[in-house]
């Protein structure tokens, strides 16, 4: 019994002393700090309201645009007018292109190897027969159909022909003449040509005499291939 007192009071005294060592430690007012650090806190610029200025009845809020996109420079604007406009002169363009080439191939004539040879033959007579410097320039596809394109032989060029580009004057039988571009360095007829073939109705297996009556003057005369046919 006397034991069991004993036991008793020390444990008393025990937490008595633990009691006062918590209080000089004052570990409940750390506990509470602990606490109120863990615990978040509203973000004082969320918190923060914006002031709302009052403006006048009718009047417009200005529009807020980006500094970077603000120093742009001020794009152009087209009215849908201006833009049908192109686009139907570009497919108008393509219409006369398409048109142009179908009806070039619809057209065309094929020449027997009977009737060329006997169109150049007849050229080469009346070359013959000429004073001037000339030359013989049977026809091919490339020539009077599609590009257009007609290139002379390269010896009668760098012998009586400009060095550089010039205008060039064909003139046919009737004495009709016609303008046509020299490419020098590609030794040919280019712009104007076209034209020349056209308006006098070339074909393949035709064949042209060149006779050169003044410095960029041609006389040209035209045997037909289809006089082969001719009685």
């Amino acid at each position: 019994m006397a034991g069991a007192i004993a036991y008793e009071e020390q444990r008393r005294r025990q937490v008595e002393e633990n009691k006062r060592k918590l209080e000089e430690l004052k570990l409940h007012h750390l506990s509470a700090a602990v606490r109120e650090a863990a615990t978040p806190k509203p973000s004082p610029a969320k918190s923060v309201k914006r002031k709302r200025v009052p403006r006048e009845d009718g009047e417009d809020a200005p529009v807020r645009r980006s500094g970077r996109v603000a120093s742009l420079p001020e794009q152009p604007k087209y009215r849908f007018e201006d833009v049908f406009h192109v686009l139907e002169k570009k497919i108008r363009r393509g219409s006369r292109k398409t048109t142009s080439t179908r009806s070039d191939l619809i057209n065309r004539v094929y020449a027997t190897d009977v009737a060329r040879e006997y169109a150049i033959a007849k050229a080469k007579e009346l070359q013959a027969k000429l004073e001037s410097a000339s030359f013989v320039r049977p026809m091919t596809q490339s020539h009077v159909t599609g590009g257009f394109w007609l290139s002379l032989p390269m010896p009668f060029c760098r012998k009586h022909l400009p060095k550089r580009d010039e205008r060039l004057i064909l003139e046919d039988e009737q004495g009709v003449e016609s303008e046509t571009l020299y490419l020098a360095p590609k030794n040919g007829l280019s712009a104007g040509w076209r034209g020349f073939a056209i308006q006098h109705d070339l074909v393949d297996g035709d064949c042209l005499v060149f006779e050169l009556i003044d410095r960029t003057k041609f006389k040209v005369y035209i045997i037909r291939q289809s006089s082969y046919y001719e009685p």
